[in-house]
């Protein structure tokens, strides 16, 4: 009985990692604008929640600030849908990204929904839909001024075509969690590396 005892004693304490304050100033949130709540890069706004791997919450005040504000821009539901993904709530994200689609006439130079596509099929375990997404997207062409200026005046070219290295990602981490494929060092194709 002793000799039981000491050896439990003896075990390492299994340690669990603390849990993420996930608390925020709501007044504070519903005050900002759209621009400082939702592109304040990397990490202001709803961003903070998720840099602290708060997505549920980041997802609820998102939700909560398009309501308050009657704002509902398709970019809001898609970072929403985001949250909602990496929390692991599949269905309430797909219903989210469906909600971002362009009109055909909106999108022609762009490719947005080829990347809602590649993403709902990604999350419905679809790897040919994911496929098709990839090859529509590609064809995208390039536009000559493929630019555009941040707020703070910076210049910032874009890779083309947009969000295709999103997708390549999905399909190299084939059946991996959303959290992973979008987010892990692992997660990028050596040929997308290769490309810069």
């Amino acid at each position: 009985m002793l000799i039981a005892l000491f050896l439990a004693a003896a075990q390492p304490a299994e340690t669990t990692a603390p849990a993420p304050d996930c608390s925020y100033d709501l007044d504070a949130m519903l005050a900002l604008n759209r621009q400082a709540f939702d592109q304040d890069i990397p990490d202001g706004g709803w961003r903070a929640l998720s840099k602290a791997d708060c997505h549920e919450e980041a997802a609820e005040l998102i939700r909560e600030w398009r309501h308050e504000k009657r704002d509902h821009v398709s970019i809001l539901y898609w970072h929403e849908g985001q949250m909602r993904a990496f929390a692991g709530q599949t269905n309430e994200a797909i219903a989210l990204f469906e909600l971002t689609r362009s009109s055909q006439d909106e999108d022609a130079d762009f490719g947005w929904n080829h990347y809602v596509d590649g993403t709902i099929a990604f999350l419905r375990q679809n790897r040919e839909g994911l496929a098709r997404a990839m090859e529509r997207l590609s064809t995208v062409p390039e536009p000559e001024n493929n630019s555009f200026t941040q707020p703070d005046g910076t210049v910032v070219t874009m890779s083309w075509p947009p969000n295709i290295n999103v997708l390549r990602r999905f399909d190299f981490c084939w059946g991996r969690s959303y959290a992973d494929a979008y987010g892990s060092e692992e997660c990028t194709p050596p040929a997308a590396a290769e490309r810069g």
